[in-house]
């Protein structure tokens, strides 16, 4: 009776259906690594360099905007 079921009309787990334990896992990793990236000093010349296309500043602006960004 069932044997010309729709694939379109069955049930699939989510892809992101996790359980407790691997959120947990999650959790405790976050706790101890996740943090780390924020007690950096971030690096403003090379993030600078990335957004903006090359030449829109000289390299005294680069050197005035990073000091003012730091103070």
């Amino acid at each position: 009776m069932n044997a010309d079921i729709n694939p379109m009309y069955t049930r699939t787990c989510h892809p992101l259906r996790v359980n407790g334990d691997a959120i947990h896992a999650l959790a405790l990793w976050l706790k101890e690594n996740g943090s780390r990236q924020i007690r950096r000093q971030p690096d403003w010349r090379s993030m600078m360099s990335e957004r903006y296309p090359a030449g829109l500043f000289s390299e005294d602006e680069v050197h005035a905007l990073c000091e003012l960004i730091n103070n």
